[in-house]
Order: structure tokens, then sequence, then C-alpha cells
């Protein structure tokens, strides 16, 4: 019964570091998003490994981005955080909150 135990244990913890990765998708919301912001955006995100690129969308009728991520190497609040770092609110996140400027509309 003991060796079961272990055994079962080892096998458990041997499978739990297989994964890798853990691909999610997120939807941010951005008030006031324009076209302007896209590339500001983008720069924000562009040091985040975890970041898929190329799945990032916006949808500036709705004042949101969607995106797909690795949750095994980035969190939903660091993307939220490295764009209110730009000055746009994302999500709950405000610029103020990170210490950073609101970031002016562009006229």
């Amino acid at each position: 019964m003991k060796i079961l135990l272990v055994t079962t244990f080892a096998v458990a913890v041997a499978l739990a570091g297989c994964r890798r990765t853990d691909i999610r998708d997120f939807t941010v919301s951005i008030p006031g998003l324009t076209a302007a912001d896209h590339a500001v955006i983008a720069e924000a995100l562009a040091p985040y490994g975890g970041v898929l690129k190329d799945s990032v969308k916006f949808d500036d009728e709705k004042d949101v981005m969607t995106l797909r991520y690795d949750s095994m190497q980035i969190a939903k609040k660091n993307i939220e955080m490295a764009i209110a770092a730009r000055g746009l609110e994302a999500n709950d996140v405000t610029p103020e909150s990170v210490g950073a400027a609101r970031r002016q509309p562009a006229k």
C-alpha cells in the first residue's frame, strides 16, 4: 500500500511538470480606445513573451482589445498593468494606480 501511494505521488508530480503552455483568450476594456492607441498598446506589450502578438485585435467601437496569451508566462494583471503604464485604462487598472500619467486623447 505504501509503495502504491509513493508511486502514485511520483507519477502525479512528474505529470504536473509536463505542462509547458496554457494559451488563453483575454478581453481588455479600454475606455476611449482609438486607432492612435493601437501602436501604444502594441509597444507596451512587446517586451512580454507570453502575449501572442499576432492575436491582438482591436474594436474601437466597443472600446475593447482581445488577445491570446500563455498564462504560464504572463498573468492577466501584468497585461493590464503594462497598458495602464502607457496611460490607458485597462479593465479596472488605471494609469494612476501604476504611477503613470493618463494619456491624452488624440486630436
